[in-house]
């Protein structure tokens, strides 16, 4: 018996259930969280690459401020920058990744 390989709409769909998923956990975490443990934990982070550690700089991309990290070659978007970028391609592969994070 073969599986049938899931259609982009389904794996969208799915995509986009498990980054709400997550969401809503993060959420959650972060109300339970008290204020003066987030800021310690902000100040730990701010600015460090969240895959090795090291320091983020800024850079423009398409008139876009991504941070970058110069030592495993990282990009690391805010929120709204992925649809900035977006924005510069016209629709798309990338209108499609970003589509999955969009809360609307």
């Amino acid at each position: 018996m073969t599986m049938k390989k899931p259609s982009e709409s389904e794996e969208e769909y799915f995509a986009k259930e498990e980054a709400a998923r997550l969401y809503r956990l993060t959420l959650e975490k972060n109300r339970q969280m008290a204020q003066d443990d987030r800021q310690a934990l902000k100040q730990l982070h701010w600015m460090h690459c969240p895959k090795c550690g090291l320091e983020l700089k800024t850079v423009t991309l398409r008139d876009v401020s991504v941070e970058r990290c110069f030592n495993c070659n990282g990009t690391w978007l805010d929120e709204a920058e992925l649809e900035r970028l977006v924005g510069h391609e016209g629709p798309g592969l990338l209108e499609k990744i970003a589509a999955v994070f969009r809360r609307d």
